[in-house]
Formats: structure tokens, C-alpha cells, sequence
């Protein structure tokens, strides 16, 4: 199947290029139990999730959404073609038929944004400055030689404002310790004035060897946090290289994230397993 306007195979789409309408709309056609028309379970059974995880996914109140996060972090084979000859599959073309001008319209964005991203801007190779100018992606941190190699770090921190405490102490114990790790902080870091989301993408992809992801309340209600998880997760489809690492370090009373819950956490609310946590955390960091 292909976008009409682009004539682009939906087979090569991530999933991630549906936006949150058109999840929410297929929420609202799967998530009731339907005797007569395929539900959600069984287009969960489609994606081969198992039997347990399904009946954990039924005390959500929105089981589609957390069924194609969940589809989306784990597996390579989650584009849009795929979720598509599912629903056909299981005899849901009225949902395909439905939303299939707003599933062409992310198709189409999604596509643009990529060709964009592949095509370098025509640029004047002179401007009317004889300053010299630094590349946007270079000279993004404190310690960038912006005409050298790049500054790199063992890992980036993704976290909320409110959680900055904790990475105070996350600093002084991986990075002022024996371990020595090299952590990028974002506000401590990163030189102001360039785009957030262009630098962002840059130090996760190119600078940083894994992500620590600081877990709480908080950090759910953050977009950048989401941004910077999921950014990350697309990275490494079903954490083959352990390059995402989530971190819980008070007690929450919102769920845990779903689009995480296939990792294995680091966990510095419980007082048995207190004392390993910062030797755990740092040998994971430490792998090549």
C-alpha cells in the first residue's frame, strides 16, 4: 500500500509517523470488546504479543495506545504498511477506509520532514560577514572544538526540572567518583542559542553512548522528556544494545510509562537493592 499523493510504500513508514489523532481514533474503534468485529486483543495477538501481556494490557484504560507503543519500541517491523495489513487481516477495513486520508496526511509529512532532513539547504557559500562561522551542530557544548573532534559522553540525561536534584547527586556519584563517567547535562552542557530538538537529536544519535531516563511523576507531563525517550527508543528497536536506561528514583503515583516497560529498570526505591544501584548503573554505562 502507498500514499496516493506521494506514491510512498507504507511499508518503509515507522509507526512512529502517526500522530496522536490517528491513535486516538484507533482507540476509539478497538479499545470496546466487540463480539461481533476484531478489538484490540486481537490485533495485539496479530503483532505476536503473548497471552500475559495482553491481560496486563486490559487494566489500561486506552490498551490500543499502549499496545502499538509498546509494538513500536520492540520491534523493527512496526510501520504503518504492517498496522494497516493487520486491520485488513482481521477484518477491520472499515477502520482503514476511515482513517486513511489522515493516515496519507501523516504519511505525507513524515515523509517531507525525512526528504528534508536528506537534502542539504542550498546555501550561499559567502555571506556578507567575514566572521567565521560554526556549523550548527558543532560548538554545541562547553568543550566542543568546533574546527576539532566533537565533545562525546558515556551518556545523556534525560530528565525534568523538578527531578534536577537527583541529577545532581547522579553526578557526583558517576562522574566525581573511581568511575569517571563523562554525563551530558543539558543545562549544565549545552552552549544557548541553537535549536533544542536539532541539538537534542544530535547529542542522543551522534555524542552519547546511551540515555539514562529519570523517571517520575513529572517527567510523564514533560514533552521534551517524551521527545527525547522516544527519539532514543527509535534508535535501538527492542534494546538490542541497552542503549536506553530507566531510572526510578522516588516513589510514583502515576503509572509507569508504558512505551518502557519492556526495560529493565534501575530501581532506587527499594532498600534492599539500594547499595547496588550506582554500581549497576555505572558498569552499564561503562560498556563500549
Amino acid at each position: 500500500m502507498a500514499c496516493a499523493e506521494t506514491d510512498v510504500d507504507f511499508g518503509t513508514i515507522p509507526l512512529a509517523a502517526l500522530n496522536v489523532t490517528v491513535r486516538k481514533k484507533l482507540g476509539l474503534y478497538l479499545n470496546p470488546r466487540n463480539a461481533v468485529a476484531a478489538d484490540w486483543m486481537v490485533v495485539a495477538e496479530a503483532m505476536d504479543f503473548s497471552y500475559l501481556e495482553i491481560k496486563n494490557y486490559e487494566a489500561s484504560k486506552n490498551p490500543t495506545t499502549m499496545v502499538l507503543d509498546d509494538w513500536q519500541a520492540r520491534s523493527t517491523g512496526a510501520t504503518v504498511g504492517k498496522l494497516l495489513s493487520i486491520l485488513m487481516k482481521v477484518e477491520r477495513n472499515d477502520i482503514v477506509e476511515d482513517l486513511q486520508p489522515l493516515i496519507d496526511e501523516d504519511v505525507k509529512r513524515f515523509h517531507e520532514s525525512q526528504k528534508k532532513k536528506a537534502d542539504p539547504p542550498l546555501q550561499v557559500p559567502e555571506v556578507d560577514s567575514c566572521v567565521p562561522r560554526t556549523l550548527e551542530r558543532n560548538g554545541i557544548t562547553l568543550e566542543d572544538d568546533p574546527e576539532g573532534t566533537p565533545e562525546l559522553f558515556d551518556a545523556f540525561i534525560c530528565y525534568c526540572q523538578s527531578d534536577f536534584h537527583f541529577v545532581h547527586e547522579m553526578i557526583r556519584q558517576l562522574e566525581q567518583t573511581e568511575y569517571k563517567l563523562k554525563l551530558c547535562v543539558f543545562d549544565r552542557d549545552v552552549l544557548p542559542g541553537s535549536c533544542v530538538w536539532t541539538i537534542t537529536s544530535e547529542l542522543i544519535e551522534k555524542r552519547c553512548k546511551r540515555m539514562v531516563v529519570v523517571i517520575s511523576d513529572e517527567y510523564l507531563d514533560s514533552d521534551a522528556c517524551d521527545f527525547q525517550t522516544k527519539f532514543a527508543l527509535s534508535l535501538c528497536p527492542g534494546a538490542r544494545n541497552k542503549r536506553l536506561i530507566p531510572v526510578v528514583y522516588k516513589w510514583m503515583t502515576k503509572p509507569f510509562p508504558s512505551i518502557l516497560r519492556f526495560l529493565t529498570v534501575c530501581d532506587y526505591t527499594r532498600p534492599c537493592t539500594q547499595a547496588w544501584f550506582w554500581v549497576r548503573l555505572a558498569k552499564v554505562l561503562s560498556l563500549p
